[in-house]
């Protein structure tokens, strides 16, 4: 068997398609966008086509697409720069306990800097309610930032109800679509979206290239100084090929995007009913139907996900344990937490990520690989000894 990758959550590989339509501009075609020479003009136009691309896919305009680092950078800038500009206003923000910590983070800066930030909390599904936002909504609030869908458990929030919410109560709404872009349908102007970040390389897209949409009228004052790129309102010289790479990514993603839907929907839902009938004390995190496709987190008792990993990695099973940005912390994760998962158990987790050229028999053997390793793992752990003692002896 080749290596079986199940970690497209943490990052996708590239797109044969997006690798060729970047070529060009990592080699004849390497002038600067914003230079006024001729050799500029080939990358400028390429850019052009680039943003118009990737507005299409979210019924927006191409003048609201702004590129970026990728959706740590785009996390910031909604975050930072809406509280400079409407400091005025308000000084408070709301955002979800499971959000990713480039908004968490972000938010904490802010509370260090004079700004009231509201955790909402979330359900054992990890939806939050409407009614605890709307309760939560101040005269002074002047942005919600929900994650469109959660990277660790895949549950896909409503945020076509939130953004109705917001804009009810005057309020600004971002969302973090950084795992949803490219494999759920959005629609910025339906789901009432002021401000979106996205990042390529979840999608078949480069690394290092992202962008922030923000909705036509809102004059969000600029994260990085130093030139007038994107339109004044994010210095540095344009990545050229990252940019062209992400929309060649976004374009196949969303013309296969119902395909792939039905696909990986069909083969996660096979491993999770494989996981549940034969693997013992497990639990499947996050919502049962309102999650991501290719998503499937489950916690197992009596293990470590750290050690089931290795176990995995020798078989050439590659997942993870939540994260990737937090793979380096020994606490266990703040969304099982927020989700009610004892600490000891959350330390027991492992999420899979599917991608659209996933197959059923790496399901099957990603599946038998983890029944081994869970196995393995618990004949060494003097408290499954001590549990499987007292059921019996019950």
């Amino acid at each position: 068997m080749e290596p079986v990758y199940l970690d497209n959550a943490a990052t996708s590989p590239l797109r044969k398609e997006a690798l060729e339509a970047m070529m060009p501009y990592l080699t004849e075609e390497f002038g600067n966008p914003s230079s006024i020479h001729g050799a500029s003009k080939g990358p400028r136009t390429a850019v052009r086509e680039a943003r118009d691309t990737i507005a299409k896919t979210l019924n927006a305009d191409s003048s609201e697409i702004y590129f970026t680092s990728g959706g740590t950078e785009s996390d910031n800038w909604a975050l930072i720069s809406t509280a400079q500009m409407l400091a005025d206003k308000g000084k408070h923000i709301i955002v979800s306990a499971i959000e990713h910590h480039a908004i968490l983070e972000t938010a904490d800066y802010l509370k260090k800097n004079g700004y009231e930030i509201t955790r909402l909390p979330v359900d054992a599904d990890g939806l939050i309610s409407l009614e605890e936002l709307e309760k939560a909504i101040r005269p002074d609030t002047i942005l919600i930032s929900i994650m469109t869908a959660n990277n660790e458990i895949g549950t896909i929030e409503p945020i076509a109800k939130i953004g109705k919410l917001a804009h009810e109560h005057g309020v600004l709404f971002h969302t973090d679509a950084v795992q949803a872009y490219g494999h759920i349908p959005i629609d910025v102007k339906a789901m009432e979206i002021d401000m979106l970040s996205v990042s390529g390389h979840k999608f078949g897209g480069p690394k290092g290239i992202g962008f922030l949409y923000v909705r036509k009228g809102i004059r969000l004052p600029p994260f990085m100084h130093g030139g007038e790129q994107e339109s004044g309102r994010r210095a540095g010289t344009t990545n050229v090929p990252g940019a062209v790479g992400m929309a060649k990514a976004a374009e196949l993603a969303h013309a296969e995007m119902s395909d792939d839907i039905v696909k990986m929907t069909e083969l996660r839902d096979h491993y999770i009913e494989r996981v549940e009938k034969e693997i013992p004390y497990c639990k499947l995190n996050g919502h049962r139907t309102k999650r991501l496709p290719g998503n499937a987190n489950f916690s197992f008792s009596f293990v470590e996900g750290e050690s089931l990993l290795m176990s995995l990695g020798v078989n050439k099973v590659y997942i993870s344990t939540g994260s990737a940005c937090a793979s380096g912390s020994l606490d266990p994760s703040h969304v099982l937490l927020a989700i009610g998962v004892p600490h000891e158990i959350a330390h027991g987790s492992v999420r899979v990520s599917l991608s659209e050229k996933t197959t059923l028999g790496q399901i099957d053997y990603a599946v038998d690989a983890l029944k081994t390793a869970v196995e393995r793992v618990r004949s060494l752990s003097p408290l499954y000894d001590d549990f499987i003692r007292k059921q019996k002896g019950a």
